[in-house]
């Protein structure tokens, strides 16, 4: 493929970008819960400047639209939606959890992925996913529910790994003794969103920057829409 891709996230801890350019990756990522804002942009900056390229110059910007801190997912849509908007760029959005999964594959050639994120308030954001030869499905669909909750839900097989911050956050799932395989993974980054973004430019299946949204999965969370999407 040779479309020059720049993925962006910033919906957890982490703060990461990666960036996919005649048929490299390159990709920088930290820890900065506080300070996602004051970051995301000198990271991106600074990859398309060891690139060579400016931002017109990339095809397709892809992102992680959540689910994770409130702050933090709505931070990288709206980077996500200015870049695009000023340079005239399809997105992708990708799940947080999903990328945590591809990440499990990637590392560790997993392929059935429970998927935890710490939703604070004695939640989790949970969903599990199995992958294919060529793509991942849901298996249980992305929720915020209770520790206890998720346990019921997680359909038992041999093999499968366990990915993000939701594990430790709560002693359940450790009393629990569900046999599963508890990976050091446990956060998203932007490198393992790559593959998501290239799979829908082959498929066809990019968006415009005024139709992207975050999804919180908690209801009482709104997103201030741009005006052509208020009704």
């Amino acid at each position: 493929m040779n479309k020059t891709v720049l993925v962006l996230d910033t919906a957890t801890e982490a703060c990461s970008v990666a960036l996919f350019h005649q048929g490299n990756t390159t990709f920088l990522e930290e820890l900065s819960p506080r300070t996602h804002t004051q970051r995301i942009l000198p990271m991106v900056d600074e990859l398309l400047t060891q690139a060579g390229i400016s931002v017109q110059q990339v095809d397709v910007l892809a992102f992680g639209r959540g689910p994770g801190s409130f702050t933090g997912v709505r931070v990288g849509v709206g980077i996500a939606q200015g870049l695009a908007l000023g340079a005239e760029l399809p997105v992708v959005p990708v799940s947080n959890l999903l990328a945590m999964a591809e990440a499990a594959y990637q590392q560790q050639n997993a392929t059935k992925v429970v998927a935890l994120i710490d939703a604070r308030m004695n939640e989790v954001y949970f969903a599990q996913f199995e992958r294919d030869e060529q793509s991942w499905k849901e298996i249980v669909a992305e929720q915020v529910c209770s520790p206890e909750k998720a346990i019921a839900q997680i359909k038992l097989d041999e093999d499968i790994v366990v990915v993000g911050t939701g594990w430790n956050a709560y002693p359940q799932f450790e009393q629990a003794n569900l046999g599963l395989h508890i990976s050091e993974i446990t956060l998203p980054s932007a490198q393992y969103m790559l593959p998501f973004a290239i799979q829908a430019i082959a498929q066809g299946s990019t968006q415009s920057a005024l139709d992207i949204e975050p999804v919180y999965l908690r209801n009482e969370v709104t997103w201030q829409k741009l005006p052509h999407k208020q009704k």
